[in-house]
Parts: C-alpha cells; sequence; structure tokens
C-alpha cells in the first residue's frame, strides 16, 4: 500500500513507528479533599519514588482534580500504598475526634446553632421547603 503525496511515495513499512505511550491511570481524585491529606499521598508517592502527575480543577472548576500514576508497573504498589495510608488516616482521624469529644471541643448542631441561629433557621427552612415540594404530590390524595 503506498501514500501518495504530491512529490513523496512511501510504502506503510517506511514509515517511521511511534511507540504507544502508556495511559497514565488515575489512582486518587483530590476534589473536595482537604489540603493536608492531598500534601501527605504526594509525600507519600514522593518517599516511595513513585511517578505521578497532578491535574488541577481548571480555571472554572469543572476539570478533574486528581493524582495519576504515570506508569503500570508503579500502579499497583502505589493503590497498595494508597489503601494502606487511607486505613491509617481514618483510624487517625477517628481518634483525634473521639478525644474532642471527650475534651468537650468536638462542636454539635447546637454550637453551629449557637454561633448563627438565622443562618442554621435558615438552612432549616430550606430543608423543609425541598421536602415539602418532593412530597406534596405523593401525598395529596385529591
Amino acid at each position: 500500500m503506498h501514500l501518495i503525496d504530491k512529490n513523496v511515495t512511501l510504502t506503510l513499512r517506511q514509515l517511521p513507528t511511534a511507540k504507544c505511550s502508556q495511559m497514565s491511570r488515575l489512582l486518587f481524585r483530590l476534589r473536595d479533599v482537604p489540603d493536608d491529606e492531598a500534601e501527605e499521598v504526594r509525600q507519600l508517592l514522593d518517599d516511595h519514588d513513585i511517578g505521578y502527575f497532578e491535574t488541577s480543577p481548571g480555571n472554572w472548576g469543572i476539570s478533574m482534580p486528581a493524582l495519576w500514576i504515570n506508569n503500570d508497573e508503579d500502579f499497583s504498589r502505589a493503590r497498595d500504598l494508597l489503601d494502606d495510608y487511607q486505613l491509617q488516616r481514618a483510624v487517625r482521624i477517628r481518634e483525634q475526634y473521639l478525644q474532642s469529644k471527650q475534651r468537650g471541643e468536638a462542636r454539635s448542631s447546637w454550637d453551629y446553632f449557637r454561633e448563627s441561629p438565622f443562618r442554621f433557621l435558615s438552612y432549616l427552612a430550606m430543608v423543609a421547603v425541598v421536602l415539602y415540594l418532593s412530597l406534596v404530590y405523593f401525598l395529596s390524595f385529591d
């Protein structure tokens, strides 16, 4: 088979073949992730010499911020490290919460109400309106 240009005729065997690069794999979505957790995950990957890159949410915040692993060989190792890290973090955060609850520092709904009663009641009213509008058609027996 030949490709024909005005001045060049090449057979397909003579065309340079491009190496297919591996696609990067998604490791960790960063949307709604606390900054300290994202930094700890980056540090974990750096400490274990795992190549990664980060995508941002973009100018309007509609893209997916995430950490991506560059090659497949490192992905399974990174996934195992991340799973272990997340288990340890969950235990650590739960312990911190229980300790703050024992000391009386954990915030409750009553604390939020006392801090800003107008905002609290506004949110409560919005929830009631949404529930009413959602259920009024199902509960009317006319």
